[in-house]
């Protein structure tokens, strides 16, 4: 399981409501650290082997937070179709200079609409939706929503114990509850990336919409 703590999104539009990202300040140490990790050789792909199983070849995929890229970049290798979009400005500078070529927007999850779409699965790993601001949960579950294409999935992981400094704490029932909220269903929950059984310390969630 990738123990990561990767960028924050979503402020609240017209408000000037900072997201826990922004109160956290992590956007320097955050692209330091994975970009040794990746100088090095590590092993920052467990996320992206999980998204490309649950993928035909050749899928187009948006990974919403994207960070400085990683995910987003381990699928565009493996041959789809990516969009990569990251509200922080340092981040998306690091994304471009780590992974040249990579398509990564200057954008917030709020701001997309159904024409962005349809993507075969959403990607919103690493802690992203315990880093929105407070409140934006559930708008931006149904943004991700409304960008699938017809049996398109999201694919949501964060930490559930021990969340990172200025994370929000969100139990799996609140989390869930939020999903059906917003009429998406879960297909799947497990403990981590290479889908151990569900447990307390973090979460992995397959989400689709609800049947009608």
């Amino acid at each position: 399981m990738d123990e990561v703590t990767p960028p924050r999104v979503g402020g609240i539009p017209g408000t000037t409501r900072p997201t826990r990202w922004q109160e956290a300040g992590w956007s320097g140490n955050y692209a330091e650290r994975f970009a040794g990790l990746v100088a090095a050789g590590e092993d920052v792909d467990g996320e992206a082997r999980l998204a490309d199983a649950l993928l035909p070849r050749g899928a187009r995929v948006l990974d919403a937070g994207a960070g400085m890229g990683r995910v987003a970049a381990a699928l565009l290798r493996r041959g789809h179709d990516v969009v990569a979009i990251e509200p922080d400005e340092a981040l998306v500078r690091q994304a471009r200079e780590t992974y040249t070529g990579l398509p990564v927007e200057e954008r917030d999850i709020l701001d997309l609409g159904p024409e962005d779409g349809p993507f075969d699965l959403v990607v919103c790993v690493g802690n992203v939706i315990v880093y929105l601001a407070e409140g934006t949960e559930r708008a931006a579950l149904a943004a991700m929503r409304d960008v699938l294409a017809e049996n398109g999935r999201i694919l949501v992981g964060f930490h559930l114990q021990d969340p990172p400094p200025h994370a929000r704490r969100y139990a799996p029932a609140e989390f869930e509850a939020d999903v059906a909220a917003v009429g998406l269903r879960v297909d799947l929950r497990a403990g981590s990336y290479e889908l151990h059984p569900a447990n307390d310390a973090y979460g992995v969630w397959i989400l689709s919409r609800a049947q009608a």
